[in-house]
Order: C-alpha cells, then structure tokens, then sequence
C-alpha cells in the first residue's frame, strides 16, 4: 500500500493535538478545576485539552494553568479564542500594529478575547498561587480548512481592524441596544462577569436577564444569561459548540432528545462545564440561594453567525416551536420537570418561585 493510499479520513487538528504531548480529556461534562495538566512546551506553562461531547465541528477547548509567577511564552495565531479565569490572578500583554502593547488585569470570572494573530502573553501576577484559565478556540476550523502549521502560527499579517478602541482592554466597552435576548456589549475585556449588569429577558422565562458579547470584532459568540433565586429557565435547543461555563450559583440542566424516555443531568456550579450536543433540548435550573449566572462561549455570533443554523439559533432561540422557533413553552414542557425542581427545592431548603409562570402542585 502506497503512502497517498493511506491518506484518508484526515483529522489535522486531533493530529495536532494528540502532538503536543498534554492530557486530551473528552467528556459530556467536565470539572476544570480537577482537570490534571501536564507540561505544555508550545506555551511554556501547563495545560490539558477539554474536548466536550456536544463541541461540534469548529471548535475546541483547553485549561492553561500558570505557575505562582511565571508566563507564557509569547503566541500568536491564526484562530479565534476567548478566555474565561477560573482562579487566580495575573494579565494579558497585547501587541498592536506598529509594536505598541496594550495590558489589562484579570481576575477569578474575567472573561477577554485575543484579536485575531495578535501578539500576546499571559502573565501570573501571584508568587504563591497558580492561575488557571479555560480557552475556547476556533483551532478545528482553521487547521481543517488550511492544514498547515507555519501558515496558522507563523503568519505575519496584521488584522488591524479586530483591535478595537483603546477603552476595550480596559473593561469598557458599547451597548449596543437591539431588543430583549440581543443587547450587545462590545469590548475586549469584561473585568467580571459576576457583577457584570445584565438586561432583562423575559420571553426565555422566569424573569431572567441576559447580555449579548461582541469580543475583539470576531466570530466567536458568547453570552451571559442570569436565574433568579428558586426559577430555571424554558427549554430550547440549537446546533452543537455552545459551552457553557457556570459562573455563579449552581444547579443542574436536563437535556433530551425528542422521544427519549429519560432525562441526562449535569450539575454544575463554577468551574464545570459542558456543551449540549447538536439539537438535544436542554433546561437549565438554579437550585441556590442566589442567583445563578452561565456563560456561554460558540462560534458563529450575533454579528457574524458564520452559519445558517446560527443564524436561525438567534432568530428562535426564545420562540415557541409551535410558531417555528427552538423553545418549548412552560405550559407545554414535560410535567416531570416541574415537579423535579419542586423534589430539588425540597432537598436544598429553597423557596420556589415560579407560580408567576407555572403552577406549582405539591405532590
């Protein structure tokens, strides 16, 4: 059998992955904080891939952990990433066109995104205590597409455009009002999510908040969604790669499939994360005594959805599908789930709060 015989059924990303020498974890769910990294040489610093079942075709996720005091080597590329801190602290130098750097602070829950093939190091600002950061990229995109590392890592043109203001990496940034679901706030840096004021969005249920992100001009969506004390939001369902990362509170999500017969739980709380595989209806319930926050981070956003089932997820991602869209209505959802969260209430000494939007039948 010739060599070129052989060459078929090509992967270049898992083949680039598998090359350098970290752990590779696959799950439907994963616990970053518990992820073990191993030596990274790329970045000089300690790292793991995090593949999710439900990551889709385009793109892929890692822990960086830094070292008390250290940095990693300087990077640049030709893929799209954002960053969400898990702990620690420490920041970001950013080289712009003409040499010129631009730095910022991050934090536990900063949320920041590189322009595309900038310049860039990660710094530990603490002596002691390591930080540890979870990436989302578009690596299986564009190492699919071109297939050739020196273009994808070594390529010297400058995107001049995805830079932005000088107030983006400095934790301001623009509202830009749409309607409820679609506010957007520009930026390259979001100091802390936790904090972070959010718009109300009624129609995905139970009084719950949301705000759009349009990070560095670039492809790559995400999202910050918030659940009030004893509510959990409507289910819908959309195309795989939206992995979502706990931030505040914690609770559990039921995801199916049209016609299962059970339910699949996560429970989460920060530091997990999972993303729901391609069209699996998923619901997500705060069972805490305070609100609950989620990011979630996907490619395809609402400036650039890239795709048509982007662009219809954030058409009808909190439309009935009686009338075309991807959510299920309270009244039309499986009565087990109510009275599943009814249980959990019961179980965590919380005070449920949704008879503005559903009954609530004691069993």
């Amino acid at each position: 059998m010739t060599e070129n015989a052989e060459r078929f059924l090509l992967d270049p990303h898992l083949d680039f992955i598998r090359s350098e020498g970290i752990p590779i974890v696959e799950d439907f769910g994963i616990d970053l904080l518990a992820v073990e990294v191993a030596h990274w040489p790329r970045l000089e610093a300690a790292g793991a891939y995090t593949l999710l079942k439900g990551r889709g075709d385009f793109i892929d996720a890692y822990v960086l952990e830094l070292a008390p005091g250290r940095a990693t080597a300087p990077q640049r590329h030709l893929y799209e990433e954002v960053l969400y801190v898990l702990e620690g602290h420490g920041s970001t130098s950013v080289e712009l066109p003409g040499g010129a750097r631009r730095s910022f602070e991050w934090g536990p829950k900063s949320l920041f995104a590189l322009p595309l093939n900038a310049r860039y190091r990660h710094f530990n600002a603490s002596g002691r205590a390591a930080a540890r950061l979870a990436g989302v990229t578009s690596l299986p995109l564009v190492l699919k597409v071109f297939h050739d590392l020196d273009f994808v890592f070594q390529n010297p043109w400058d995107f001049a455009q995805r830079f932005g203001s000088d107030r983006f990496f400095a934790g301001e940034g623009d509202f830009i009002p749409v309607r409820p679901g679609r506010h957007m706030w520009e930026t390259n840096f979001v100091p802390d999510l936790a904090s972070f004021e959010l718009r109300p969005w009624e129609s995905r249920g139970a009084g719950g908040s949301n705000i759009m992100f349009v990070l560095a001009d670039g492809t790559m969506h995400a999202h910050v969604s918030e659940m009030p004390v004893g509510t959990y939001k409507k289910a819908h369902r959309h195309g795989a790669d939206f992995h979502i990362f706990p931030v505040t509170g914690h609770g559990y999500s039921l995801l199916w499939y049209e016609g299962d017969p059970d339910f699949t739980r996560v429970d989460w709380r920060h530091g997990t994360v999972y993303a729901p595989p391609d069209m699996m209806f998923h619901q997500h319930f705060n069972t805490s005594p305070h609100p609950a926050r989620y990011l979630a981070v996907a490619f395809g956003g609402l400036r650039y959805p890239f795709t048509e089932d982007k662009r219809q997820t954030f058409l009808g991602m909190d439309v009935s599908l009686k009338a075309g869209g991807r959510q299920i209505e309270y009244a039309d959802q499986d009565p087990r789930i109510h009275q599943m969260y009814l249980d959990e209430a019961r179980r965590h000494g919380f005070e449920p709060r949704m008879e503005r939007f559903i009954g609530e039948p004691v069993r």
